[in-house]
Formats: structure tokens, C-alpha cells, sequence
């Protein structure tokens, strides 16, 4: 049973045993009655708080993970260098060797060391690592 449908069965009650308006018991059944009726009101007015304020919350968290989308985006699909923020684990390079023409795949700690010899033609390739830490140190 809700808390105001509780109360109107109380009312019912105090005004079923048909007591005497001018005693003192009768005044006090009904100031208690009066005080929870009080009360049932600001438990409503309350309940309304808290679901407009979840309302808005819930609207800015949509907000904030459109906005989060738009300027992080999706790291699942990250192909970055080393010099980013980003946990590349795994991550996989294509090379292609300009003698051969040989396409293959590198992992990142290959590109770290900083050359491999073809597995086609045996031609050393050399990789040039970014400069982004360059770009930081000069701004």
C-alpha cells in the first residue's frame, strides 16, 4: 500500500470511531493525523525532485558520451605510433619493400628496432620513427 493511500485508510479509521472533537485524545489523533499527512506531501514533492533530477542526469550522460565520441572517438581501430596516448598491444604494421615490391606485416617492437631484412629479397629496411615528441618539445 502507498503512503498516501496508508494515510487515507488512518483517516478512516480516526473518523469511524466517531470520537468527540472537544477531548484532548481527539485533538491529538488529529494533529498526528495532520503531521503525516504533512509529511506523505513532502515525501511526493521529493520523489518528484529526484526523478526530474535523474531525468537530467541521465540527459547529460547522454550528452557526455556523444561529446566523448566526438572528440576521443573509437580506439578499438587505433593505428597509432608509439608517441600517443593510446595502448597499442598488439599492434601490426604493413610494410612494402621498395626493392620487391614484397608486402608484409611487422609487429610494433620490430618497428622499435628500427630495421628488418625482407623476408622476399633480404633488402634492409630502415624505419623512421615520428617526430611527435619533437612537436611537443617545440610548442
Amino acid at each position: 500500500m502507498e503512503t498516501t493511500e496508508s494515510l487515507g485508510y488512518l483517516k478512516g479509521l480516526l473518523d469511524g470511531l466517531d470520537l468527540d472533537g472537544n477531548k484532548k485524545e481527539t485533538k491529538v489523533f488529529n494533529a498526528i493525523v495532520d503531521v503525516l499527512s504533512n509529511l506523505v506531501e513532502d515525501i511526493d514533492d521529493m520523489t518528484e525532485g529526484v526523478e526530474l533530477l535523474a531525468d537530467q542526469v541521465d540527459a547529460v550522460d547522454e550528452d557526455l558520451a556523444e561529446l566523448e565520441e566526438e572528440v576521443y572517438g573509437d580506439y578499438d581501430d587505433c593505428d597509432c605510433c608509439d608517441c600517443c596516448d593510446d595502448d597499442c598491444e598488439d599492434a601490426e604494421f604493413e610494410v612494402e619493400c621498395p626493392l620487391c615490391n614484397e608486402t608484409f606485416t611487422v609487429d610494433e617492437d620490430t618497428v622499435m628496432e628500427g630495421s628488418i631484412n625482407c623476408p622476399n629479397c633480404g633488402e634492409k629496411l630502415e624505419f623512421e620513427m615520428c617526430d611527435c615528441d619533437e612537436d611537443e618539445n617545440e610548442e
